[in-house]
């Protein structure tokens, strides 16, 4: 059902020449199936390139792994959250594609549900999450595998 909104504010322009693009590639070894928090290094790259105003975008060069902004207080939220998408995207779905394994077909499907790219807003050189928001890879695959995630700020520096 549709709902009108009580209240919707908006606060004043912030008009900043955004001319530069500072890029890296991070790459992660994971252990296996399960959420490895990106938000500190993500910090750290937004403080290296002098970051004051403008766009995060992660986008990881995989299809068998994803990006998340998610909850970092309670663990058991990452443990329901696998459990929600081995009940979508289940190990033993009698999928057709199993080349490289019974994880395989599950871990394209779990990444097509969730996303291969993040954009977060920068302002005045922070990042702009949440107080209980942190950044997310998610490995779908069970065994081990080195993951890379192409980062870059676009916006005005310091």
């Amino acid at each position: 059902m549709m709902q009108q909104s009580r209240s919707i504010t908006r606060g004043a322009l912030t008009r900043i020449p955004a001319g530069m693009l500072v890029s890296t590639l991070l790459a992660v070894e994971t252990t296996g199936e399960g959420f490895i928090d990106l938000t500190r290094e993500i910090k750290q790259f937004v403080a290296e390139a002098g970051a004051a105003e403008g766009m995060v975008t992660l986008f990881v060069r995989h299809t068998s792994a994803s990006l998340t902004v998610q909850e970092n207080a309670d663990p058991s939220v990452l443990d329901d959250l696998l459990t929600a998408l081995d009940r979508l995207a289940p190990q033993n779905g009698d999928w057709t594609h199993d080349t490289e394994g019974p994880d395989d077909m599950p871990a394209h499907i779990r990444t097509m549900l969730t996303s291969t790219s993040l954009q977060i807003p920068v302002a005045q050189g922070k990042l702009m999450l949440g107080t209980w928001q942190a950044i997310y890879l998610i490995e779908h695959r069970a065994r081990p595998h080195r993951r890379e995630i192409v980062v870059q700020f676009m916006g005005a520096t310091r």
